[in-house]
């Protein structure tokens, strides 16, 4: 039997942004007919080496041959013309144009062949897409099948689908992996990356671990269970409970009223959410990309309004109350994206710490007031400044971080939702995070943590829920915390206990 055709070989592919090396010696290969689920966490590199191979981003050191042929220039164009497509996660279409214009353009074949082709392929995969609609009209699952669609469209030989089933219903998915298995019978080689594990078990030939950088797991995919996958996954010597490091201890809740309590919750990504936040603990929500816990958190602060349920503060109702009525409320956000959401970027530190009290003051600006009040956080929480007047984009990440933190104090909350309060700082400025988060639990703060970091949400959390798909499918006690069962969890494969408390 002859041997099948290697389609793409990358071989020892480095990459790093600035001083965060995010491929470390990454080697693959692809062949005929095979579909290649690659897995990992949040930041792994996954997006980043498929992003290699489309030549949208150029490789540091390593070699990238396609059809045997050694690479040495390239960019997207050259990609596409060598058989590559990726179909990404987040639509990207022109909204002001119809589902046809956006699936013709860029093409130098005649509009009605590509049209007819495309009414083709929506009949094999039965979904109801009208070609004369326009993109700002669809759904995001409609726009995720315009962009599949965008993909088979251009005879791919390598075709890469980044989630591709993440907003799709059961019906469209299995009408999606049927014309997968088409695709494989025909010689397509596939590249599908993807956090749920019962498809990778059902369409792949062969799966790949990558984790922080590096591939740790390969192999085909019958010499795998989902277990196997799952340790996999895990950083090395990580199956210990380090809950001691953070002074975590498990409590007795049975006969107290949780500061936060939120109730069947229903809102855009999530649905039928519960959970409770107590008085001095850390509650991780933890999940992968996508899983809905930023909308969650969002929905509870009162960004964006729930569909259905409660969320309740010290026993109020603050279901319907605007981000601004929350604050007042005693509840308090940090969100995920502190340079586009959190700073005032132009303004000054002592304007950025003030922000919230000093509206208190209606009339007059009391200088010595906000200098009182910046004072006492940039001595609390360290915050390294040469003056009050400093613009806060001048500050290190760590440090606006810290800043955020502090407008958040000084409105005295009752709860804290922390949205990746580390995301972009460096190791010393995560430690001081670490610190502060530690100390307010002390005084008897309580945090709602979001993180993606799997070691942070598991050493800082006395409680963690683990949000899968957009719904709460598991409660970790403070005894059942650990690395597997977190990322376990994560997974939507966790088979310990089930509490919500």
């Amino acid at each position: 039997m002859e041997a099948p055709k290697e389609l793409v070989k990358l071989e020892n592919i480095q990459k790093s942004f600035n001083q965060n090396n995010v491929l470390k010696g990454v080697s693959l290969e692809i062949n005929e007919s095979e579909v290649i689920s690659i897995i990992g966490g949040n930041g792994a590199g996954k997006s980043t080496l498929m992003k290699i191979l489309t030549g949208v981003y150029k490789t540091d050191e390593g070699t990238i041959e396609i059809g045997g042929e050694k690479i040495i220039s390239y960019n997207p164009s050259i990609a596409h013309d060598k058989g590559i497509y990726l179909v990404p996660q987040e639509p990207l279409l022109f909204p002001n144009m119809t589902v046809e214009q956006n699936l013709t353009v860029g093409f130098n074949k005649r509009k009605v062949e590509v049209r007819e082709k495309a009414k083709s392929l929506i009949d094999q995969l039965g979904w109801n897409l009208d070609l004369n609609r326009f993109a700002l009209s669809l759904s995001i699952a409609e726009q995720q099948q315009v962009e599949i669609i965008k993909g088979l469209l251009r005879d791919a030989k390598v075709l890469i689908l980044d989630e591709p089933t993440s907003s799709l219903t059961f019906s469209e998915t299995e009408s999606l992996f049927k014309l997968i298995e088409k695709l494989k019978a025909s010689g397509v080689g596939i590249f599908y990356i993807t956090h749920r594990l019962d498809e990778v078990f059902q369409i792949s030939t062969h799966a790949v671990i990558l984790r922080d950088g590096k591939v740790t797991l390969k192999g085909n995919i019958k010499e795998f269970t989902k277990e196997m996958l799952i340790k996999g996954l895990l950083p090395i010597d990580s199956d210990h409970n380090v809950s001691g490091s953070f002074n975590k201890k498990a409590c007795d809740r049975n006969n107290e009223e949780p500061i936060l309590k939120v109730q069947n919750l229903c809102g855009d990504g999530f649905k039928d959410i519960n959970f409770n936040v107590y008085k001095g603990e850390v509650v991780g929500l933890a999940g992968l990309l996508g899983a809905g816990r930023t909308e969650i958190a969002e929905a509870i602060y009162g960004i964006n309004k729930a569909k259905s349920g409660k969320v309740y503060l010290n026993g109020k109702d603050i279901t319907d109350l605007s981000a601004n009525e929350t604050i007042e409320s005693g509840l308090s956000y940090i969100p995920e994206d502190r340079f586009l959401n959190g700073i005032f970027s132009i303004s000054s530190v002592s304007s950025n710490v003030t922000l919230q009290v000093i509206k208190k003051h209606r009339f007059f600006l009391d200088k010595k007031f906000e200098k009182s009040i910046t004072d006492e956080y940039v001595d609390k929480l360290r915050i390294k400044i040469s003056s009050h007047e400093d613009e806060i984009k001048s500050l290190s990440g760590g440090n606006q971080q810290k800043v955020v933190i502090a407008r958040i104090l000084s409105t005295h909350p009752k709860l804290i939702i922390m949205d990746e309060p580390t995301r972009g700082i460096d190791a010393a400025a995560r430690s001081d995070i670490y610190s502060i988060i530690t100390q307010l639990k002390e005084q008897g703060f309580s945090i709602l943590l979001i993180s993606s970091d799997l070691e942070e949400i598991e050493r800082i959390s006395d409680r963690i829920y683990a949000i899968y798909r957009g719904t709460c499918n598991v409660c970790l006690g403070f005894d059942e915390i650990n690395a597997t069962n977190v990322m376990s969890a994560a997974f939507g494969t966790y088979k310990g206990s089930e509490k919500y408390a």
